[in-house]
């Protein structure tokens, strides 16, 4: 897809079928999200930076609200006022509170293939997870709020902005899911759903940080096809998705594969199709 985001078409995902009961094997129940710690920033609190020229543009809004969203969107809003972590995840919040605060956004449009989600891929030059897709998103400021409010809906367009140039004025904010954890960078993560009503072009706004920005149209994450379980040398093992030239893995794939699965969108696919990682994944 272009880096330049453009509106087409609509509708439910192509091939998309109801889930017939909880996935089964390596994948039962929650997916594991803990092994990659694909949060962009993760390495600087605060994550993108200082963003494109001219300052954030003003965000007069930040509640949820899920009034005029398209239809095939309502699967996804329903299953969000109802989740619990422990249906997307083993791994939770420590109970004491500890952790470092985070949010992503999960952006979702229409396209000229139908609806779409919103990616980027970390430079190939970075020491943690480098060439690895991953939601925009980022550590929490002081200024964005309390993490137990506003705070997460805030950071997730503003790292969003400052990664990708996405105007956040044209996002309506619709669901948050359950804060996730990622043990390994001690990210306490919450996942923010975003509905792209006036798409603006977005691109890489730092090099340095991130190789591209780019869409994947839901039909290609729900196509068996494009799907297979990453074998990590430690043993873990998660689902992936291969789109976009890109391998969707970790906590990115583990939150999408969720999504997919709790919206009845999930199709059938060959668990037993793998893709071996190295140990610097």
């Amino acid at each position: 897809m272009s880096e330049m985001k453009r509106v087409s078409g609509s509708g439910a995902p192509s091939g998309g079928a109801p889930a017939s009961g909880d996935a089964t094997g390596e994948h039962a129940g929650a997916a594991d999200l803990g092994v990659a710690g694909d949060v962009p920033g993760a390495t600087a609190p605060g994550g993108g930076g200082a963003g494109p020229a001219g300052g954030l543009p003003p965000v007069p809004d930040v509640g949820v609200r899920t009034a005029g969203l398209p239809a095939w969107l309502t699967p996804v809003a329903d299953a969000a006022r109802t989740l619990t972590g422990d249906q997307l995840s083993r791994f939770l919040p420590p109970e004491d509170g500890g952790g470092r605060q985070s949010a992503v956004l999960i952006l979702f449009g229409e396209g000229e293939r139908g609806p779409e989600l919103l990616l980027m891929e970390r430079a190939g030059s970075l020491r943690s997870h480098a060439g690895q897709p991953s939601f925009p998103g980022g550590a929490l400021d002081p200024e964005d709020g309390d993490p137990r409010s506003e705070g997460p809906l805030r950071a997730a367009l503003r790292e969003a902005w400052e990664e990708t140039g996405l105007d956040p004025r044209g996002v309506q904010l619709f669901g948050v899911l359950p804060p996730l954890y990622i043990p390994v960078s001690r990210f306490v993560v919450t996942p923010v759903l975003g509905w792209w009503r006036v798409p603006t072009p977005v691109a890489a706004v730092d090099p340095a940080e991130t190789a591209r920005v780019f869409t994947v149209p839901v039909a290609d994450l729900t196509d068996p096809a494009n799907r297979a379980t990453t074998v990590h040398p430690s043993g873990h093992r998660g689902p992936a998705f291969l789109v976009e030239s890109a391998l969707v893995w970790g906590f990115t794939a583990g939150v999408i594969d969720r999504i997919l699965h709790h919206a009845g969108w999930e199709r059938p696919w060959d668990r037993a199709k793998t893709v071996p990682l190295d140990w610097r994944a």
